[in-house]
């Protein structure tokens, strides 16, 4: 697996990315469908949402809430192509390879395993 340290270590700097956690209603669907299940809707949304060269409403294609992969892809800066530029090094305007799809998805069941066991 991936080292993730440095990654989450930047993303935990950052004010924004920083204040993202799951409520009640998402640890529990997360408790409900398992790391399985989850792990396939995080990569449904991006191979629907991210992985094209230019997404639809690229920017605006992540709601901030309903579902927990959608709070963990803004806590994990992985929410629009912009975002995996700036803080994946995944450039815009090229369609996401296989690899990188899987990475995204990895990155996501990171932080929502960490959110899962956290004692907020």
């Amino acid at each position: 697996m991936t080292d993730f340290t440095p990654l989450f270590t930047r993303l935990a700097r950052s004010p924004f990315r920083s204040r993202f956690r799951l409520g009640v209603k998402e640890r529990q669907y997360c408790w409900d469908k398992g790391p399985e299940t989850i792990d396939q809707h995080a990569a449904d949304f991006i191979a629907k949402r991210l992985a094209p060269a230019r997404p639809a409403k690229d920017g605006k294609q992540t709601p901030m809430r309903g579902h927990p992969v959608f709070i963990a892809q803004h806590a994990t800066a992985t929410c629009c192509r912009g975002c995996l530029a700036k803080w994946h090094n995944i450039p815009e305007g090229v369609a996401l390879t296989a690899a990188q799809q899987h990475y995204v998805v990895q990155v996501i069941h990171f932080w929502l395993v960490q959110e899962m066991n956290a004692k907020h």
